[in-house]
């Protein structure tokens, strides 16, 4: 077993007895759930609006348009591709509801060298799930797309999500020190926007953690009520919870509710189930990785 994985295994212990509440503990799931083989490169996970049971998962730069269904047992059921979208670098998957329809919003926000001249959010109507026993192969058009610049230049990102009450689009950055949280209009005006820069956030592990770029973020999710927000990086998994009337900006200077450890070889995606994001799922890169499913125990 490598170094990084005992050392993931003994913070996660120790972590576990200090954690303030509300703490996390694996789901019970025999056997383990993994990635079908055909995701390798999972970088954004989102719940279905449909069905809580189901797992909308996009693969990184490289990959195709497509949008892969799983079930949280790791069954695949099929994939769609999105017309007009190219996979340049996509990098989150966000769910939300708009109007009585459930979407999925694809964040091609990766860029590595931050000088990207935009970067493209594509946005699609949710699917209809297939029938038990079928699986999904069709092509699906696009609802719409925001081109859009970063406020103080460009950024890499990999953690977006909609807060549904305002409906917003928050974008935390990658590698910035401390990393920035933006915001975008759901639904802009014009062809392309810029975002507007409302605080950072501290996602910070432990001193004695190894793991290499430990502090940065690499996905993001909001729960369905808009009141929690997770952040996984390549450490752990950081929730942040906001209180009535309390702006995101504001949340995000607080402290994390819990920042466990995941153990996972290369996580860059999180997901929030229905339940005002008292499950967690977490998914890594990697051939067949382990799908990890927390679930609150407050």
């Amino acid at each position: 077993m490598k170094l990084e994985a005992v050392l993931s295994i003994i913070l996660l212990t120790v972590s576990l007895h200090a954690t303030a509440e509300p703490a996390f503990r694996k789901k019970d799931m025999k056997p383990d759930p993994r990635l079908p083989d055909h995701i390798t490169e999972a970088s954004g996970a989102a719940v279905s609006g449909a069905n809580k049971n189901f797992l909308w998962v996009v693969n990184d730069s490289g990959g195709s348009n497509e949008i892969h269904l799983i079930q949280s047992d790791g069954t695949s059921r099929g994939s769609v591709k999105v017309k007009a979208a190219k996979n340049r670098d996509w990098e989150d998957l966000a769910g939300f509801s708009s109007g009585g329809e459930n979407f999925l919003m694809i964040a091609d926000t990766g860029d590595n060298d931050s000088k990207r001249d935009f970067c493209t959010l594509y946005v699609v109507r949710e699917p209809a799930l297939p029938q038990d026993g079928k699986s999904l192969d069709e092509k699906i058009p696009l609802a719409w797309k925001i081109d859009f610049t970063w406020e103080g230049g460009p950024r890499d990102c990999e953690s977006v999500a909609i807060d549904p009450t305002s409906e917003k689009i928050l974008l935390v950055s990658k590698r910035t020190s401390p990393p920035e949280v933006h915001e975008l209009p759901l639904r802009p005006n014009g062809k392309r926007t810029m975002t507007k820069k409302i605080g950072t956030v501290r996602v910070m592990a432990p001193s004695l953690s190894f793991i290499k770029y430990r502090n940065q973020p690499t996905g993001m999710d909001i729960s369905v009520n808009g009141n929690r927000a997770v952040i996984v990086t390549y450490y752990g998994l950081f929730v942040f919870d906001r209180k009535k009337d309390e702006t995101w900006s504001v949340a995000f200077a607080g402290k994390s509710l819990t920042s466990n450890p995941h153990g996972l070889p290369q996580a860059e995606a999180v997901a929030l189930s229905h339940n005002n994001g008292r499950l967690i799922f977490a998914l890594s890169e990697g051939k067949g990785t382990k799908i990890l499913a927390l679930v609150e125990t407050k």
